[in-house]
């Protein structure tokens, strides 16, 4: 999973993010058809794309105003954790961050307590039969984060 925060200008905080999982190119721009759309006089109709590599995410500037990174302009870079663009030289900053697929507290659970009782059956000298996940109750969970 790969998370863009846009920053704030002055306090260098989060202010929006957008999560991609399934992605292999993401797009960064004015206009509605990017991915991650911003409303900047200096931002390209289409800025950036980030997208998937052998070895993991690569920042392409593609708009006509640049992308800096540490306050050098850059035509490709290969993505670190928690690296930050700036669109244009006095446009917004991006903040990247990959992670690993997220983690699903539900089935965290379900899979301890199948193994917790797989180990009960076992010390009993009884086998239970396989568990069906597709029989279990299908919840939601929205956690506001």
């Amino acid at each position: 999973m790969i998370t863009l925060s846009l920053l704030h200008p002055l306090h260098k905080t989060p202010v929006q993010s957008w999560s991609f999982d399934q992605e292999s190119v993401i797009r960064i721009g004015r206009s509605t058809d990017n991915n991650v759309v911003l409303y900047s006089a200096v931002v390209s109709r289409h800025h950036v794309e980030i997208h998937r590599t052998d070895t993991g995410w690569a920042v392409k500037s593609i708009g006509t105003n640049g992308t800096y990174l540490d306050g050098r302009r850059i035509s490709e870079v290969p993505v670190e954790d928690g690296i930050v663009i700036r669109l244009a030289r006095s446009g917004p900053n991006i903040q990247i961050h990959m992670s690993e697929e997220k983690r699903d507290p539900l089935k965290e659970l379900l899979s301890r307590r199948r193994t917790e009782e797989d180990a009960k059956d076992i010390d009993h000298g009884t086998q239970s039969e396989p568990h069906d996940e597709s029989a279990l109750p299908h919840q939601t969970t929205v956690i506001n984060s």
